[in-house]
Parts: C-alpha cells; sequence; structure tokens
C-alpha cells in the first residue's frame, strides 16, 4: 500500500515542508497550497518576521479569548471546537468521527473521547450509519445548540474587534512574500541540531 506523508510523499521520503505540502479537506474544499505564500529564507527582511510574529500574536489573542469563554461555561476548549465542527459540517446525517479527527487535527480515539464527554453532558449524540455500521454520526443536541450560540455570539464579537489587525498582517504576509517570490529553487527546512 503506498501511503502519503505529510507533504504529498509516500512514507519514507525526505520531510520538505513549504514544497508540494497542502492542507486538505476533499469533502469539502479544493486542495489548498501554501507554495504561494512561502518565500526562500534568503529574501526574509526583519519586517516578515515582525509581520508573522503580529499574526500569530493576534490569533493566539482570539484564540485565548475564545478558550476562555469556554471553560467560564465549563466547556474545555476541545469540546467547544468540536461542537463548532459539528455544527458547521455539512452532512446530512452529522459528520462521522473520521471528519471530525481531520477538522480537530487530533487523532480519531482522541477524537472518541470527546464525544464520549460530550454525550454524557448531554451536548451530543451519537448514531451508527444505516448504510455502514461502523460509521459513527455526530449531532448537537438541543442543549448544545443553544451552547454553542451563546459561545458563538461571543466569539463573534470578539473576531470582529480582532478581525481588522488580522486582515492587516496577513495581508502584509502575503504581500510581502509576493514582491520577492522568484523562479529559483526553494531550500528545504533543515532540522535543529543539523547544520
Amino acid at each position: 500500500m503506498n501511503r502519503r506523508g505529510y507533504n504529498g510523499a509516500p512514507d519514507g521520503a525526505p520531510f520538505e515542508p513549504w514544497h508540494g505540502w497542502r492542507f486538505s479537506d476533499t469533502s469539502y474544499c479544493d486542495k489548498i497550497s501554501l507554495r504561494p505564500l512561502m518565500i526562500d529564507h534568503n529574501d526574509l527582511k526583519l519586517t516578515d518576521y515582525q509581520a508573522l510574529a503580529e499574526f500569530r500574536y493576534q490569533i493566539r489573542r482570539f484564540l485565548r479569548y475564545s478558550e476562555g469563554a469556554a471553560r467560564e461555561i465549563g466547556l474545555e476548549p476541545q469540546h467547544h471546537q468540536l461542537m463548532l465542527a459539528v455544527k458547521a459540517a455539512r452532512e446530512e446525517d452529522g459528520p462521522r468521527i473520521a471528519y471530525l479527527a481531520e477538522r480537530l487535527q487530533i487523532q480519531h480515539h482522541s477524537t472518541v473521547e470527546l464525544v464520549d464527554r460530550l454525550a454524557k453532558k448531554g451536548l451530543i449524540t451519537r448514531a451508527r450509519s444505516g448504510n455502514d455500521r461502523r460509521e459513527v454520526h455526530v449531532r448537537l443536541t438541543a442543549r448544545g445548540e443553544r451552547v454553542l450560540e451563546d459561545l458563538t455570539r461571543h466569539t463573534r464579537a470578539e473576531l470582529r474587534s480582532a478581525a481588522p489587525a488580522l486582515v492587516t498582517n496577513l495581508r502584509k504576509l502575503a504581500i510581502g512574500a509576493k514582491k520577492r517570490r522568484r523562479a529559483r529553487p526553494r531550500r528545504s527546512l533543515t532540522p535543529l541540531g543539523r547544520t
């Protein structure tokens, strides 16, 4: 079996980020390539580091607020993320565990544990698929819908206040990369401790 690694290469191939690396959810969106945004490290300027640092700072501020709002009502941040992924999924019967694991970027068994915890709190329900009994579909309960709606109202308000800074810094990153993009080959990342 030819399994693929994170960068699309067969397992065992060297890991080369930014060379054909794609994040994708083939069920719901087209493949997105990060390649046009990446730049050769020889072209980096102080402004690139500043823009990236500020962008990550703004993201972290929003995430901290969102995590705090979830904890304030007795949920862990991953519970909130899972509930949001369930609500946003386009599957009529509710998303499958594998879809939720991908959306949260965690292992399948960890997703099952989160689903178990939320089911015990009465926020979600599970149902086996009529077509394949191995598949489990997840849905929000009425209580889960109310809790998620309250959290979403709070986080949306915070996101609206944070959006201008996020957009400004993302634009700086994209424009800076576009200005310096050249046709020459890119170097891969060197793991720490190696020269």
